[in-house]
């Protein structure tokens, strides 16, 4: 009737020893289970903390339990369900029971998450699903735990799931404002069908989380159940154990229904079979499947013979069945492949076999090509990316010069510029003046945008390398004005520049044009300067010309005329007088702020001297009338007539 492994007796009893030991907790904690799944629900009476709580379950290999999902909630409303149909009567009241969801001390409050900042004691990622009661309080001083809020005189209806409650975790011997209870999550590999009774007897299940029950719509795996046949206490007691048979398949080994009698045959409840019960002359039967089902090896359960109608796969996974329908494979679209389950579909990175020329970015189910930086798909017949010249017209990102290359681009600059910007695009003029102590010129220099001018103190003319400075005799040029309409300082001597040396600039129309920047010159150690101007002689000539000391010598150059020469003269005349100003303002300048300093520091000085005698002369406070007095002293009458302005003494010439 029955089928039983080799090692009975043993096992026998092993499970005497462990039925016959109290339970953990037995009488402290009252319980309901409810198994679902691959997981186990337990609903506890009991006044403790959250630590406490999760003490409680973990000794049995469990955890407070997590609410994931509609379908987690629904599982422990039924235990808690259970847990209140258990009890007499209670009072209308609201209670509340702990499950696995905290906030750690110092964890602030994240309203942009669905937990709030809260996580499960089991672990894992932050789900979607929530349920709270209220809005969350924002503290982050103290450990924050959550509780089922629900009525404890009327079981939850289904379509009003527990709500969910924040508050204090609580401390032992104080577990908080209305703390019931506590709900616990076990977790298994599999399960096992309930066994099938074909006649009056009683289950009793034993989990390995130590529950006990007789009513459980799926036995855990590793679960002991013993079996007691009869409508009587006494009677023969069998034992059975919830193994795994195969991958994923789990059974008690018997086979056929369990206490049958000829007495009742299908009639007591369809003689334990699953679907059809079938009985024989003698008082016999036996299970049958239908249509499109066959009966599995336990002889009471049915299964299709179709092994994709339980839809076995997940997600993007298609069911196919093996041949003779005892089997089933799961296969996943393109793009995709099974995962270690072997019965839903993951996205399979294409991008790892570097299918594409440049770039590739992996996509659900594919992937897709792209170039790189400096490159744009190419046309046809010029393959899947070309480069971009970035030095085209228009386009060009550099301030000058710009170079193409395979994908990139360099930007470089004239002479008289150097690189700048933080990305090396723009040009900065290179101030050659700057550098006083390998000064490109030997007396004055000028810094202009791209270049540089080199000039000479007055009494002294540039070389012909333009750099140099030579004596050169002092030279009379005209000047176009007459000298009343010039100041004194501006005719005390010339600067002579050299010939620029500059470089055009390119402005934002792709025009070149020069624009010197005027600096002050740079005088060298050995640079004689002269503040008093010359003598100068008499104006002479026609009337309305002044002639002044020039250190221009005319140049004549073969092929040209006088005038030529003449302009040439004027032109270096106007060029010295900009630079004499510019020097003269410069030192006298100079002088006028060290006049004003030393001013005020003699000011202040006379201040505090003056300052110092009024407060010596407050100290010194008379001490009679008298003292405020000098006497003269007494001369005789012989000398007082005398004459002091004599020069001889007693005459009066």
């Amino acid at each position: 009737m029955m089928a039983t492994c080799a090692g009975l007796p043993l096992l026998l009893l092993l499970l005497r020893l462990l039925l016959g030991q109290p339970r953990a907790g037995a009488g402290a904690h009252r319980e309901a289970v409810v198994c679902a799944g691959r997981a186990c629900y337990t609903a506890h009476w009991g006044k403790l903390s959250a630590a406490e709580a999760q003490l409680h379950c973990s000794r049995n290999g469990g955890n407070l339990a997590t609410v994931r999902s509609e379908e987690e909630a629904r599982h422990t409303q039924r235990a808690l369900t259970q847990l209140l149909e258990s009890e007499a009567p209670l009072a209308a009241r609201m209670g509340k029971f702990w499950i696995g969801l905290q906030r750690e001390k110092a964890k602030c409050l994240d309203p942009s998450l669905p937990l709030k900042g809260f996580s499960w004691v089991g672990g894992g990622e932050d789900t979607l699903y929530t349920n709270w009661n209220k809005e969350v309080r924002s503290s982050c001083i103290s450990r924050r735990c959550v509780s089922l809020l629900l009525y404890l005189f009327q079981p939850s209806h289904a379509s009003h799931l527990p709500k969910w409650s924040e508050g204090p975790c609580g401390s032992p011997g104080s577990p908080g404002s209305n703390i019931e209870g506590f709900v616990c999550k076990f977790s298994f590999k599999g399960m096992c069908q309930p066994l099938a009774l074909g006649g009056p007897g009683r289950v009793n299940y034993t989990t390995p989380f130590n529950a006990t029950s007789s009513s459980l719509e799926a036995v855990p795996f590793g679960s002991a159940a013993t079996v007691v046949c009869g409508a009587g206490e006494a009677g023969q007691e069998d034992y059975f154990m919830c193994r795994e048979k195969a991958p994923d398949v789990f059974d008690w080994g018997s086979s056929g229904p369990l206490c049958v009698s000829p007495q009742y045959g299908c009639s007591f409840n369809n003689g334990g079979c699953q679907q059809d019960c079938f009985e024989g002359g003698d008082g016999s039967f036996r299970c049958g499947c239908r249509p499109g089902f066959r009966l599995l090896d336990d002889l009471v359960t049915c299964a299709s013979r179709d092994p994709c109608s339980s839809s076995p796969c997940r997600g993007a996974a298609t069911c196919v069945p093996a041949p003779h329908g005892k089997n089933y494979t799961c296969r996943c679209p393109q793009g995709y492949q099974l995962d270690s389950s072997q019965r839903d579909c993951v996205d399979m990175d294409e991008c790892q076999d570097s299918p594409c020329p440049q770039a590739c970015v992996n996509a659900p189910g594919g992937f897709r090509c792209e170039c790189w930086v400096g490159y744009e798909p190419g046309g046809p017949g010029e393959g899947p990316c070309r480069d971009v010249d970035e030095c085209v017209p228009g386009r060009s990102p550099c301030a000058q010069e710009c170079t193409n290359t395979d994908g990139s681009f360099y930007c470089s600059c004239e002479k008289g510029y150097v690189l700048a910007g933080a990305e090396g695009t723009e040009c900065q003029d290179v101030d050659e003046c700057a550098d006083t102590e390998n000064g490109l010129c030997d007396s004055l220099c000028l810094n202009t945008q791209g270049s540089f001018h080199c000039g000479c103190l007055p009494g002294w003319e540039l070389g012909l390398d333009g750099v140099s400075c030579t004596p050169g005799p002092t030279s009379l040029a005209p000047l176009s004005g007459p000298p009343q309409g010039e100041d004194a300082g501006d005719r005390e001597g010339k600067l002579v520049h050299s010939a620029t040396m500059s470089r055009p600039t390119r402005d934002p129309e792709g025009t070149s044009k020069e624009a010197p920047t005027a600096k002050g010159p740079s005088i060298p150690r050995n640079a004689p300067i002269t503040l008093a101007a010359p003598h100068m002689p008499a104006p002479s000539g026609p009337p309305g010309v002044w002639m002044e000391p020039s250190t221009h010598h005319p140049m004549v150059t073969p092929g040209r005329g006088e005038n030529t020469e003449e302009d040439f003269t004027a032109k270096q005349s106007h060029e010295g007088t900009d630079g004499q100003k510019l020097l003269l303002f410069y030192i006298l300048g100079t002088v006028v702020a060290i006049l004003l300093l030393l001013a005020l520091a003699l000011g202040l000085l006379v201040y505090h001297k003056r300052r110092a005698k009024r407060e010596k002369e407050k100290e010194k406070k008379p001490q009679n009338a008298a003292d405020s007095y000098s006497w003269a002293p007494e001369r005789a009458e012989s000398r007082a007539l005398e004459n002091q302005y004599s020069p001889t003494p007693g005459t009066d010439c």
